[in-house]
């Protein structure tokens, strides 16, 4: 298996918005908690990677998604942006967060019919640790 890098994690993320986009998702069908749809979405793309690449998936001790690579996954509404915060202090603002960011921004919409939820992911966003600081 080839080893998960920065720039097949970028090739990736960009695969994976596309392939999942549009996909009826029972489990998310009526859901306004952006919480479950956050979760859901990042152990998609993990078993998306798994299938492919060898790495360490990050775990809540951790508080990073990828720690061998530096990179942490947010994954927020665009109709109702994610309200945590990654910064522990107001340096973390200043100087930045030490790490990459890994961000997909989607649009939910419910199809009453089916009973099914559907992710149009607008954007997958890669930005460095260094724009950061």
């Amino acid at each position: 298996m080839t080893q998960l890098t920065l720039l097949n994690l970028k090739i990736a993320a960009a695969q994976f918005v596309k392939a999942m986009s549009g996909v009826p998702i029972p489990d998310l069908f009526g859901s306004t908690d952006g919480k479950a749809v956050g979760t859901y979405v990042e152990q998609a793309f993990n078993h998306y990677l798994r299938a492919t690449y060898n790495y360490i998936p990050g775990n809540a001790a951790l508080g990073i998604d990828f720690p061998d690579l530096n990179v942490d996954l947010k994954v927020t509404s665009i109709r109702q942006p994610q309200s945590s915060c990654p910064f522990r202090d107001a340096s973390q603002k200043v100087y930045g967060l030490g790490y990459h960011l890994l961000v997909f921004t989607y649009e939910k919409f419910d199809d009453t019919t089916t009973r099914t939820a559907r992710l149009d992911f607008r954007d997958a966003i890669f930005v460095t640790r260094e724009k950061n600081r």
